[in-house]
């Protein structure tokens, strides 16, 4: 479905819409240290507002569903899910399920480290349900993503778990789960009518094949870097880009409904 008649769609039956949301690249800026990542000051408001128009907001996200809602100050936002680990958690009301963590995690704790050690620079960030490794402050972040590229998959291999490649990061998680798993599961529970996704990193590539697949009028955005081009209905400059969309869709359902 082409992105005047995805966003119609929306508009037109705003009860019906899903918006789907990455967090880190597209709702909160980029930054060296995924710990202090935090939403765009405009965030919680624009999505507070959206949250009262559409049929639900979720946000799909490869970190811990909690750190996400305290990151992104979204717990005031309306009717909010957070599915936390790529759909593993799931965060509602104040209230957060999860599965056990996967048995692998532990050697990959244990042998991490001294994989990494030879690179300056190169972090581990401990996701508690997977575990990551972040090379952007190393002093050629490139060239320590593909050197570890090789150790880091046969250690996932070795453990059952999957490598999530990103933006100068290799994550270890649990296999079985990506964004466009958790994306469809969530548009079939909601009987959705339309749905947006916006995204910024690889991962974020299945929500919007889940997207395409899905048999709704739909539409894609990607949140624009120079770090990586990726095809999408509508690329926005960046996280103050997807509010500005989120806001001027507020804007559109909020007259349509004023002159309706």
């Amino acid at each position: 479905m082409n992105t005047p008649d995805g966003l119609r769609a929306i508009l037109d039956d705003p009860a019906g819409a899903v918006i789907g949301l990455d967090f880190d690249g597209t709702l909160s800026p980029i930054v060296p240290d995924p710990e202090s990542a935090r939403i765009h000051p405009d965030g919680p408001a624009v999505l507070a507002r959206l949250g009262r128009l559409v049929g639900a907001i979720a946000v799909i996200t490869g970190r811990p569903a909690a750190t996400a809602v305290e990151y992104g100050s979204l717990a005031g936002v309306p009717g909010l899910v957070v599915l936390g680990h790529y759909g593993l958690e799931r965060w509602e009301a104040g209230t957060l399920t999860a599965p056990p963590a996967h048995p692998g995690l532990a050697r990959v704790r244990a042998e991490l480290p001294r994989l990494v050690s030879m690179f300056d620079g190169v972090r581990i960030e401990d996701k508690e349900r997977a575990v990551a490794v972040h090379t952007r402050r190393a002093a050629d972040p490139w060239a320590a993503l593909e050197a570890l590229r090789e150790p880091v998959a046969k250690l996932a291999a070795e453990t059952g778990l999957a490598v999530e490649p990103g933006k100068f990061v290799l994550e270890l998680r649990p296999p079985g789960v990506d964004k466009g798993v958790a994306l469809s599961t969530f548009l079939r529970e909601r009987a959705a009518r339309s749905v947006l996704f916006a995204g910024d990193d690889l991962g974020d590539l299945a929500a919007f094949a889940a997207v395409r697949a899905s048999g709704l009028p739909g539409v894609t955005v990607f949140s624009g870097s120079d770090e990586i081009s990726v095809e999408a209905d509508i690329v926005v400059d960046g996280p103050p880009g997807v509010l500005k969309l989120l806001g001027s869709i507020a804007d559109a359902i909020e007259r349509q409904t004023a002159g309706g």
